[in-house]
């Protein structure tokens, strides 16, 4: 899997990555946004838009979603209206038409570093 790269002075670093619960979300301001970040079990981290594109209000963004797996697919269920967000893309998997931005994600010496949004290739 290709990963889009942005030059170092690019990449926020946000937090220690054990300081992050396994299947949990937790919020950060990276870049001017609000970020949902996620480890998953298989210690993957993962950063979405802390959005809910089906809320009508601002409240409960996708951090505190419930994390699970579909197949091979990590995602996040929104809180409020439960449809799922693919983790690596934050594509809706109920609902092609509709996103949520992703981030590019690495972990350098245990600290997680958040870098800009991903653009689809498509």
């Amino acid at each position: 899997m290709a990963v889009m790269s942005a030059p170092d002075d690019e990449w926020q670093p946000v937090c220690r990555v054990a300081e992050l619960e396994v299947d949990r979300g937790v919020t950060a301001l990276v870049h001017g946004q609000a970020i949902a970040i996620f480890r998953t079990a298989d210690e993957a981290v993962y950063a979405l838009g802390n959005h809910d594109p089906f809320a009508r209000s601002a409240g409960g963004g996708l951090a505190k979603g419930i994390v699970g797996r579909r197949g091979e697919i990590p995602f996040v269920a929104s809180p409020a209206h439960k449809h799922a967000f693919d983790l690596r893309s934050g594509r809706c998997l109920e609902d092609n038409h509709v996103s949520v931005p992703s981030y590019a994600v690495k972990v350098v010496d245990g600290v997680v570093m958040i870098g800009h949004r991903r653009v689809d290739a498509a």
